[in-house]
């Protein structure tokens, strides 16, 4: 059973600057709650409690979002504002969050690394804390059922057009097993349109065994050789693929990408149409908006 997870948010966040000079990528808001407690939430939701959260200095404000805050507590409910009260308390019994420094070669193997040696000869979850799904089924729920029905790494997939392969890592289908599930043979990152080897796109998703963290070690020996390099997670899954059965999960749902500008405006365009309080107002206000722009 996968019951531990890995979210990597020591990154910069440079696509979003200069929004993201002071405050944490991982923080913005989506609706009424910053990115990463939606993932969080997402995880608690599909039965994974024990979270490790890979981080750097100046992430910082991530630790205080969850951390207890007594007085803050005490002051709302002198307040008479006890649902404020019980919703900061909640915050901080989510789940069982640690935190650790990253330390290692660039690349977004690093991190995953760095938590393996903390959590064991186990599989673990790795969830980057820049997407929100809404789907029925939480998209950690189909990644677990996925790696529990096969027992080996498990990549979320999404459907994707063609063009838009050079964006994304795009696997290598060996068969098509039903039900979303793709045995594939590896990834190949950024592909044209024309070399794309499916029409599906690695959404940042993934269960990873101790055969994968293995050769994420394998890649940390090579770059002790030459520091030039660096360590993929991408990498690490091809090699494992080479000699053992690797699976893609189509998430069934709807992904939200907050990575850039505008897909993270869309996203909280989104979020903010389907708030069961503030939907209709907003859409009654766009409609106005867009009938004020016609000619």
């Amino acid at each position: 059973m996968v019951h531990k997870a890995v979210i990597p948010v020591a990154g910069l966040g440079t696509r979003l600057l200069p929004l993201t000079r002071a405050l944490p990528k991982e923080m913005l808001p989506i609706g009424d709650k910053p990115v990463i407690e939606h993932t969080i939430r997402e995880l608690v939701d599909s039965g994974i409690d024990e979270i490790t959260i890979v981080t750097s200095p100046r992430k910082d404000l991530i630790q205080r979002h969850f951390a207890p805050d007594t007085d803050l507590e005490l002051q709302l409910r002198a307040a008479g504002k006890d649902d404020l009260a019980d919703a900061v308390a909640e915050l901080s019994s989510l789940a069982h969050i640690t935190y650790l420094y990253q330390n290692g070669p660039y690349g977004n193997g690093t991190p995953v690394l760095n938590a393996a040696r903390v959590i064991g000869d186990e599989p673990f979850m790795v969830l980057w804390a820049d997407d929100v799904f809404v789907a029925e089924v939480p998209r950690a729920k189909q990644l677990k059922a996925a790696y529990e029905a096969t027992g080996a790494p498990v990549l979320a997939l999404m459907p994707m057009a063609v063009e838009d392969a050079s964006r994304y890592g795009v696997p290598i289908v060996k068969e098509d097993l039903g039900d979303g599930r793709l045995l594939i043979s590896g990834l190949v990152e950024k592909p044209s349109p024309e070399e794309a080897p499916s029409r599906y796109a690695a959404i940042g998703g993934y269960v990873v065994t101790p055969g994968v963290v293995e050769e994420l070690q394998e890649q940390t020996r090579r770059w002790h050789r030459n520091p030039q390099g660096e360590i993929y997670l991408t990498d690490a899954l091809n090699r494992h693929a080479a000699g053992h059965p690797v699976y893609g999960q189509v998430i069934d749902g709807t992904w939200w990408d907050t990575g850039s500008p505008l897909n993270y405006l869309k996203a909280q365009f989104a979020a903010a149409l389907a708030h069961p309080e503030y939907g209709p107002e907003l859409r009654r206000l766009a409609q106005e908006s867009d009938g004020a722009a016609a000619p």
